[in-house]
């Protein structure tokens, strides 16, 4: 009777307690940082705006006004029940060119850190998996691009090339990837060495199947946090360009634009700086703190 009893109590573990991924784990930690959660919040809501933006100006409604309608008789008046955020030295809606500046902003941040994270990922897996020539070779290519200020780098390249919206991008994603690179190498030096990849070394794969299938995958949670930070680091230098007129031409409305056609406006119409740059902090800082919140979940140590 002792034996049959111990064989009924005894159970398995739960499935919930065995088969946890790091995804999952990294998925739970994030969400137990309310502040990691509440900027989730507020970057969603730039998003939604963004893209309800464009999407009325595919189709030519007002959000919630024409962002490029002059009235030179309502110009520079304070936030009212009209102009929610006030107009700007042409009478334009600042709320509505904010909105529509929403787009320019993401659409940088977001296309831009693509650029540069797929510039990244393959000079530094190129770097770290094979070694050698190759890796003095790019580092020293990444080691010569880091000696020059980017930001100049940028504004140099825009001076030449023009403003466009999509020069602006691929510049600043052609001048941003070395960070990226730097931190997928150090990963890459790492991962090669563990056995799972000398197994399918041993075994006859192909490098590139190493390094996608078994390599890559294991660098992720690093890259992803790279590639959420470096969203911020766009949109600012996207900003700072359009307030020294080397962004997106008018009338395209910009974040950084709307501060420059304010600033000579600072002391009567107060809210042409504010409210802009108040959309920039936010934006960024929301970036930043889901940033930190992902690099934390992802490294137990720093819990």
């Amino acid at each position: 009777m002792a034996i049959d009893n111990t064989h009924t109590n005894f159970s398995p573990p739960p499935t919930g307690e065995t088969t946890d991924s790091p995804m999952r784990r990294l998925v739970r930690n994030f969400f137990r940082n309310r502040v990691a959660v509440v900027a989730t919040v507020v970057i969603a809501l730039f998003f939604t705006v963004a893209v309800l933006a464009a999407m009325c100006a595919q189709v030519g409604l007002p959000m919630p006004l024409d962002p490029n309608a002059t009235n030179l008789e309502r110009k520079l008046l304070p936030p009212n029940a009209v102009n929610w955020l006030g107009t700007d030295n042409l009478g334009r809606d600042v709320l509505s060119r904010m909105v529509a500046g929403s787009t320019i902003s993401l659409t940088v941040g977001f296309v831009a850190m693509a650029v540069s994270l797929g510039i990244g990922i393959v000079v530094g897996a190129a770097s770290g998996y094979l070694g050698g020539w190759v890796d003095n070779v790019l580092m020293r290519l990444v080691d010569s691009l880091l000696c020059f200020p980017s930001f100049f780098l940028i504004l140099s390249a825009i001076a030449i090339l023009g403003p466009n919206i999509w020069i602006i991008i691929f510049v600043i994603g052609l001048v941003s990837w070395t960070g990226t690179a730097r931190l997928v190498r150090a990963e890459f030096l790492t991962l090669r060495e563990c056995e799972y990849v000398r197994a399918a070394r041993a075994l006859g794969q192909r490098s590139p199947k190493i390094i996608f299938r078994h390599i890559l995958p294991n660098a992720f949670a690093p890259i992803f946090v790279t590639a959420v930070v470096s969203i911020p680091d766009a949109i600012l230098i996207e900003s700072n360009l359009s307030f020294l007129s080397f962004g997106v031409p008018p009338p395209q409305a910009t974040w950084g634009s709307i501060v420059a056609d304010g600033k000579s406006y600072f002391l009567d119409a107060w809210w042409l700086i504010v409210f802009p740059g108040l959309a920039i902090f936010l934006a960024s800082f929301a970036f930043y703190l889901v940033g930190d919140a992902l690099r934390r979940a992802a490294d137990p140590r720093a819990l």
